[in-house]
This record gives C-alpha cells, sequence and structure tokens, in this order.
C-alpha cells in the first residue's frame, strides 16, 4: 500500500470539481478537508467527501493533518494560502493563473526555491504527448513563425451569481482573457519556444455590449519577440458567437509545421522529407494526468516529473501581465529572458 497523502483543498468552486474526480480515485489519497469564503460551498464538497470544512486556510492548517494543498482559487485570492503552504513547508498545487500582482509572485517563487518547496501550477497541456513530441522537434529546429490563440463566445453573467462568470469578466479580478483563459496558449509557447524578449498588444472595445460588470477587453492580438529570434502572434476573443473558434496553435520551423488545435491539444505534424502526416491526439482526461505527477511528488519527494513548477508558472504569469502592460500604454514592454 502507498504512503497516504493526505489533502486539504483552498477553493469549492468548478475547478476544484475537475480535480475531485481524479483524486478520489488514487489509491492512498485522503481528502480531508475543504475550505471557502463562500463557506456553504466548502460545506457542501465537504458533506459529500466526508471532510472537514473550513472558512480559511489558516484555520484548516491549525484543524487538521495534511501532507499537501490544492490551491483552486481565483486570480485575485492569492498570497495568504501560499504563504500558508509555505510557512509549513507543505508541498502544493496551484491552479492557472497564480496571480494578479508580480511582485507578490516573485516573492512567493523565490521562498519556494529558498526552501525547495515541492509545487506544481495546473499548466496542464506540459503533460500532453503532443506536446512533449513537438518540443523534441524544435529543439535543434527551432519555430520561425507561430501563430495561434483562443476564440470564444461573449459571457454572460447575471447579478448574484457567485461562480467564475462574475468575476471574469473583471479585470481588476480575473486580469481579462489573456491572463485567465489565453494563458494557456502562453505557456504552451514558452514550452515549445523557450522564452520570450518583447511584447507588443492591441485590444479592441465595444462589441460586447450591456454584459453586467463586463470591463474586460473584447479581443487582443499580442506580438511576440521570442530570445531564439523566432516571432508569434497569439490572439483571443470573447465576441466571437457564430462559430469556428477555439484553440489553435500553429508553428513553423525550417523543416517542421506543427498544428494544434481544440483545448485537448492534437496535433498534426509535417516534416521536410518524411512522406505522409504524423497525428497525436490530445488526452481526455489530463488533469487526472497532472495530479498523478503531483501526488507521486508528494509522496516520494522527487519532483522531476513536475513540468511547471510555481517559478516556472510566475514566467508565464509575466509574460501576460506584459501583454496587458502594452494594451494599456500602448507601447513594447521587455521582458527578462533569463
Amino acid at each position: 500500500m502507498p504512503k497516504k497523502v493526505r489533502l486539504g483543498l483552498v477553493g469549492s468552486g468548478g475547478m476544484a470539481k475537475a480535480h475531485l474526480p481524479y483524486l478520489t480515485k488514487m489509491e492512498g489519497v485522503e481528502i480531508t478537508a475543504f475550505c471557502d469564503p463562500m463557506r456553504y460551498k466548502a460545506d457542501k464538497l465537504a458533506a459529500e467527501h466526508h471532510a472537514k470544512a473550513f472558512d480559511t486556510p489558516a484555520e484548516m492548517l491549525d484543524s487538521v493533518e495534511m501532507d499537501a494543498l490544492y490551491l483552486l482559487l481565483p486570480p485575485f485570492a492569492h498570497g495568504e494560502p501560499e504563504r500558508e503552504a509555505i510557512e509549513r513547508k507543505i508541498p502544493f498545487f496551484i491552479e492557472k493563473p497564480i496571480g494578479l500582482d508580480l511582485a507578490l509572485t516573485r516573492e512567493i517563487a523565490q521562498e519556494v526555491e529558498r526552501q525547495k518547496i515541492i509545487s506544481c501550477a495546473g499548466y496542464m497541456n506540459r503533460y500532453r504527448k503532443s506536446l512533449h513530441r513537438g518540443r523534441e522537434l524544435l529543439q535543434n529546429d527551432p519555430a520561425a513563425l507561430v501563430f495561434g490563440g483562443w476564440i470564444g463566445g461573449s459571457p454572460s453573467p447575471q447579478p448574484g451569481d457567485d461562480s467564475i462568470k462574475s468575476w471574469w469578466v473583471q479585470k481588476s479580478k480575473s486580469g481579462g482573457q489573456i491572463v485567465e483563459q489565453c494563458t494557456h496558449t502562453f505557456d504552451v509557447l514558452r514550452y515549445l519556444c523557450g522564452e520570450a524578449v518583447e511584447v507588443f498588444a492591441h485590444g479592441a472595445h465595444g462589441f460586447n455590449k450591456n454584459v453586467y460588470m463586463y470591463d474586460i477587453d473584447d479581443a487582443s492580438t499580442v506580438n511576440i519577440l521570442l530570445k531564439s529570434g523566432g516571432v508569434a502572434n497569439l490572439m483571443s476573443t470573447c465576441a466571437a458567437n457564430g462559430g469556428g473558434g477555439g484553440v489553435s496553435l500553429n508553428l513553423y520551423s525550417h523543416d517542421t509545421t506543427l498544428q494544434y488545435t481544440g483545448w485537448e491539444h492534437s496535433v498534426v505534424i509535417r516534416r521536410k522529407g518524411v512522406e505522409g502526416v504524423e497525428e497525436i491526439k490530445g488526452e481526455p482526461d489530463i488533469f487526472g494526468v497532472e495530479d498523478e505527477v503531483f501526488i507521486s511528488a508528494v509522496r516520494t519527494g522527487d519532483a522531476s516529473a513536475i513540468q511547471s513548477p510555481y517559478p516556472d508558472a510566475a514566467r508565464t504569469l509575466e509574460l501576460t501581465l506584459a501583454a496587458n502592460k502594452s494594451l494599456e500604454t500602448g507601447k513594447p514592454v521587455s521582458i527578462s529572458a533569463s
């Protein structure tokens, strides 16, 4: 029987419900507690999983022994939970994006590294076979041109809604579509192509009308100069209701073409001198894959299989916040590529 791993979940919303089906099926994993400022959400999940419910991370950690935390929080709610985990040297899984305050995020990243705390950010696409294959091909044949993005329909929050819809449309709480949603595509770009050195973004407004509490960009296009010398353009919109959108990323190197499609990041690969195409379908259970990696790291103390530890996820946040800054200023924004 493997070592039991006792988990506490901070946040009892949609992402908790995305991970729980996998966590509850893992041998040797025990869900011990939930906490949420909207206590009724924690109470509901605690009752379903025979666990305890709390209002705050500190209260939960002072009351229940656990081996790891899942921080499943909206972007604006970060800071205290991470500090509580670090103070107690508890490994933590954290959903993306990992915050909105870059200075705070850097501070946390430094402490995570200094204290050698096991951490894992929810950039689940890094565990896909399609991305592993793409990264392998691009190592010695880097992409000269990349374009893609995240194209979706108009949001429809309603007064009194306490779900993601209520905060996603407020830039001060979500960071907007680039930071909260298209962050996955920015992270895939980093994983496949390396770091960026400059971004220059333009935004569109006035297309979504009369949406409750809405103040985010309707659409954006972000031009990115990569340290490798390649260039990328990532687009996003939440104002496309006619269909034909979705998630995509196209990469063109001297000898290889990679065309990723769908949330699952299935890929079609074309290579110079190779007849036919190579196709790799995306895994439908990718949350379970990343959960297995994190739980194994907690159980064994070996974090080498984790593809996106907290300090690396901080670099993706830096890139998306730089895009937001360019939207605000109308100027290019430089990024440290070290």
